[in-house]
């Protein structure tokens, strides 16, 4: 059995510190500044990592795909599930300016990947792991 595992560098495990990742997913809502401001808030709060979302809306959903029902409370009604995916995708180059980022601020990138393309994408980023994302 193992008893602890290395994230970054960071030991995690039995007799370790607790490791605290900061969830910010997609609460960025597509705006870079906002998504640099979420990391400031994660090293300001002390968590070791923040954790985004990364997807390919055009391998996740189809363009006629019907929102969840928390969606429909909470998105215009006008935009579509996949519009409003595709406004919530982390483009490659906005992933390496938040990785900059991350790493000028001391605290380390994770992200969940939700298709395989972005797996790859991301391990080829160099992150030291990956969240699985859950359906429910």
């Amino acid at each position: 059995m193992v008893k602890t595992v290395k994230l970054g560098g960071r030991k995690i495990g039995r007799g370790q510190p607790c490791y605290i990742i900061a969830e910010a997913g997609v609460n960025h809502n597509g705006d870079i500044a906002l998504a640099k401001y979420l990391i400031d808030a994660a090293v300001e709060a002390g968590s070791d990592a923040v954790k985004f979302q990364s997807f390919k809306t055009d391998r996740l959903v189809t363009r006629d795909a019907p929102k969840a029902n928390y969606q429909k409370t909470s998105i215009a009604a006008s935009e579509s599930q996949f519009e409003m995916l595709k406004r919530l995708e982390l483009t490659h180059e906005m992933h390496v300016e938040l990785i900059s980022h991350c790493q000028s601020r001391g605290i380390q990138f994770l992200s969940t990947p939700f298709e395989e393309e972005s797996a790859d994408e991301l391990i080829g980023l160099g992150l030291p792991g990956l969240k699985l994302p859950s359906s429910k």
